[in-house]
Order: structure tokens, then sequence, then C-alpha cells
């Protein structure tokens, strides 16, 4: 059994965080730019969907890669709809406590359930900081769910395991001063919108 802490509860406010960001979103805003230069605010908000969509059937028992990594089926007033639904079925699919010694499939090969959704908490805090920067920063963020995912992500994207096949960039210094999505951007090769 694997010894990493149970993380359904990081997942469900990691989710509900994103709700409240994505409820912000005003029209005029979804062409804005993102931290990511192939993502505006619309591309990024389908990315996050679509990915939500994933942890769901994951937790299921199915393919992720059968889900499309971005969810070209919404439209521009629907994303909060969209992501409630798929914030809920994620949940509903890892509700069960078994799921987290399970192995599921996931693109490098078997890993158990809690590592999993360890590794989609990470990613969706990670997006939570990128909408949040694309928006002008509309909400405080959870400090203590980018500490998470800032420890997740150096054990499991060592500095020195960036490059081909991995979709982020080389570590970055963290500004001085940077509070804990600071340094967790940093640490995934992001920066500011600020600072590109």
């Amino acid at each position: 059994m694997d010894s990493t802490p149970d993380p359904r509860p990081l997942f469900q406010r990691a989710t509900e965080q994103l709700a409240a960001l994505i409820r912000t979103v005003r029209p005029e805003q979804l062409a804005a730019p993102t931290r990511c230069s192939d993502y505006d605010v619309r591309t990024l908000l389908s990315h996050i969907v679509g990915v939500t969509r994933r942890i769901g059937v994951v937790g299921e028992g199915g393919d992720l890669l059968a889900v499309p990594g971005l969810a070209e089926d919404v439209p521009d007033d629907g994303w909060g709809v969209a992501y409630e639904e798929a914030r809920a079925r994620g949940i509903a699919a890892w509700a069960d406590s078994a799921r987290l010694d399970a192995q599921v499939e996931m693109p490098w090969g078997p890993t158990p359930g809690r590592t999993a959704l360890s590794g989609f908490v990470m990613e969706l805090v990670t997006h939570a900081w990128d909408l949040c920067e694309g928006l002008g920063r509309p909400l405080g963020l959870d400090q203590e769910l980018a500490e998470f995912a800032r420890a997740f992500a150096r054990q499991a994207l060592p500095a020195d395991r960036r490059g081909e096949g991995v979709p982020f960039e080389a570590v970055l210094p963290a500004p001085e001063g940077a509070d804990a999505y600071g340094q967790l951007a940093a640490w995934l090769g992001r920066r500011p919108l600020a600072d590109r």
C-alpha cells in the first residue's frame, strides 16, 4: 500500500478553487493571454475542463487518453456548468477508498490511484495559478494547495528530468518573496505574465 496521504480532500479543494475562479471570468477575458503562449483564457478553460473530465474517467477505471485533453464542446457561456459537471464526476469517481490503492493506467504506465490523483491535484493547482494570472488575479489562492503541489512536483518532476516528452520547462529561480504559488510556478518553469 502506498504511504502517500489521501489526496481526495485536496482534490475537492482544488476543484472548488478552480470553480470559483471560473465564475469570475467575463466574456471579454476569454481571448486574454495566459502564461502559456499557446493558451488564451478560453483554451486554458477548455484544457481545465478536459483534464478534470479525464480525472473522473481514470477514477472510474477508464482510459485517460480516450478523453480529449481539450473540451471543445463547451460554449463560451458554459464553462462554469461544464466544470461543475466534470468536478462532480471526479469527486464521485474517487469516493471509494479502494480506488486509492488500485492501479490506474496513466500514459507512463500503471500507477497507484493515490499517486495519480496527487499528480492531478498538482496539475489543477498549477492551472489555477495560470488562470488567476490570465484573469488579473481576481481571487486569493489557497496556499496549502500550492505547498502540496510544490512538494509533489519536486518529487515527481526533479530538476534534471525536463526536456522532450515532459510538459514543463527548466526550473527557474523563484522571485524573491514568492509565495507557494510563485515557488510552484518557478519549479515548473513558469513565469508570471508580467515577466514574460
